[in-house]
């Protein structure tokens, strides 16, 4: 935002606070919508989205549309705590800190490579980070698809022995 549509701090801080005000109210609600449709169909529609918003990033040429995809990214990250709530109900309450602490280290390792390997990429080709964001979400989004409309312990999967 700021090296292609040179973004002053108080745009970006302005796009920052547009987004904590929507989670502020919002993730409440989010949340009741969550238990209404079940996790895979929330995460469903998340990576749909998203695969939308990174194609979208890969062609703007306009600040306001940029800014505006900006928030509206945000808006589908915050379906992700479906995840969590798919995991607290195919686990054994005993594992979740456990599990949660591998989970945090896996994605912080995951938050310092990717985006390090794709800022070289970044200074050749910056339309292919966004065609791999999509990529990325386009295998959330398979991954979505294997999560049962009941997720509990013994059905974790749409494989598992419970339907």
């Amino acid at each position: 935002m700021v090296e292609k549509f040179d973004y002053s701090v108080g745009q970006i801080s302005a796009l920052f606070m547009i987004n904590y005000v929507f989670n502020l109210f919002f993730a409440p609600k989010i949340g009741n919508w969550i238990g209404k449709v079940g996790e895979r169909k929330a995460l469903v529609f998340e990576y749909i989205g998203l695969i939308g918003v990174f194609v979208s990033y890969a062609w703007v040429d306009n600040a306001y549309i940029a800014g505006s995809l900006y928030v509206i990214d945000h808006m589908f990250f915050a379906l992700a705590i479906a995840m969590k709530t798919y995991f607290q109900k195919i686990s054994d309450p005993r594992d979740i800190a456990a599990t949660a602490s591998v989970s945090f280290t896996i994605n912080h390792i995951a938050a310092v490579v990717i985006p390090a390997l794709l800022g070289i990429l970044w200074l050749s080709s910056p339309t292919s980070v966004f065609y791999i964001g999509a990529v990325f979400a386009c295998c959330s989004l398979a991954l979505a698809c294997l999560l049962p409309l009941h997720p509990q312990q013994g059905n974790e999967t749409r494989f598992g022995a419970i339907r």
